[in-house]
């Protein structure tokens, strides 16, 4: 039987306070004791992180609450805390996201707003780019250089398959743009690339059939086995269109960026591909507002074209670099 409502007071009545009324505090925790961490995979609201950059100590992750919908992409330096021992069914929390030295973007085509991180901190792209069976594309060459340079990376041409055809003039094209270059053959190891890889973290890029794959398999013995590893952290697996980290045996990390049909340029600018050449870059801040810096009649009033003139800059370079703006 109920209570008599006419026998109760106000200490029989519980009010509870609305969401509006509770004090909120905007205050985050510092996480002192965070563990440093690298991200070397992503699987559907999962991280998996090399602790202290160790591939021999991965860790499953979540996002921590507080960090809201913080990107958090392969190559972050991050904080962990609560389990990072590793072993199965533990997760941890990334808790902090360090500031990046360099993010390799892109977007869906040149007219989608909405970039996207694939890569943080890399120090260099390489770009694979076979000479034959595919034939070479220029423009995806170009547009990947664009977003190097606009991303802080270092870009290196690897060019594959070179028991096929000649690089000769694929060598001739890029001189201008002092851009590195490796060629390796199908039927030998890549010593140069190897050498360039050690002791850093570099994202391979290239299209289907072009032959990363088979190097990624020859500079990680074990890369298939890894990758598997990293794909069962989530529910998901390791797709098309996800990057990850794999170790290298001579200590640095090689980042597979498998899956990238199209590389959109929305987010770029031509400032942005001039700041990338420490030559042009001091002369570039004299020109106009909204100079595109192509010169000529296109851009009369640019100052890059002074360049030629002192003998600071070859035509051929100047061209070289005028040819990357045009993004295709």
């Amino acid at each position: 039987m109920g209570r008599d409502w006419r026998k109760l007071d106000e200490s029989d009545v519980r009010v509870r306070p609305g969401k509006g009324t509770r004090p909120r505090s905007k205050r985050r925790p510092e996480h002192a004791d965070a563990v440093g961490a690298m991200v070397v995979g992503v699987d559907r609201g999962r991280w998996t992180c090399a602790v202290d950059s160790d591939p021999a100590l991965l860790v499953t992750a979540m996002r921590a609450r507080e960090l809201g919908r913080t990107p958090v992409v392969v190559g972050d330096q991050v904080g962990l805390v609560g389990d990072t021992s590793g072993q199965p069914d533990t997760l941890a929390r990334i808790v902090r996201v360090e500031e990046r030295s360099s993010v390799l973007r892109r977007t869906a085509d040149d007219t989608d707003p909405f970039e996207r991180v694939v890569v943080a901190n890399a120090a260099q792209l390489v770009i694979v780019t076979a000479l034959a069976e595919p034939e070479p594309r220029r423009g995806f060459i170009d547009r990947c250089l664009v977003a190097a340079y606009a991303g802080g990376l270092e870009p290196l041409l690897c060019l594959t398959k070179s028991d096929l055809a000649s690089a000769d003039e694929l060598l001739e094209a890029y001189a201008e743009l002092d851009v590195p270059v490796v060629v390796t053959r199908s039927d030998e190891d890549p010593v140069a690339l190897r050498e360039r890889l050690v002791n850093r973290l570099s994202a391979l890029i290239g299209h289907s059939g072009v032959g990363k794959s088979t190097l990624v398999n020859r500079l990680v013995p074990d890369a298939n086995r890894a990758v598997g590893v990293v794909s069962g952290v989530g529910k998901g697996r390791h797709t098309s269109t996800q990057a990850v980290a794999l170790a290298l045996p001579e200590g640095g990390w090689a980042v597979d960026t498998p899956g990238i049909r199209s590389f959109g340029l929305a987010h770029i600018t031509p400032d942005d591909i001039v700041m990338a050449f420490p030559d042009m870059k001091e002369m570039a801040e004299e020109c106009p507002p909204g100079c595109g810096h192509l010169g000529g009649e296109e851009d009369p009033e640019c100052r890059l074209d002074e360049l030629v003139t002192t003998g600071a800059a070859t035509e051929r370079r100047l061209e070289s670099r005028g040819k990357l703006e045009e993004y295709d």
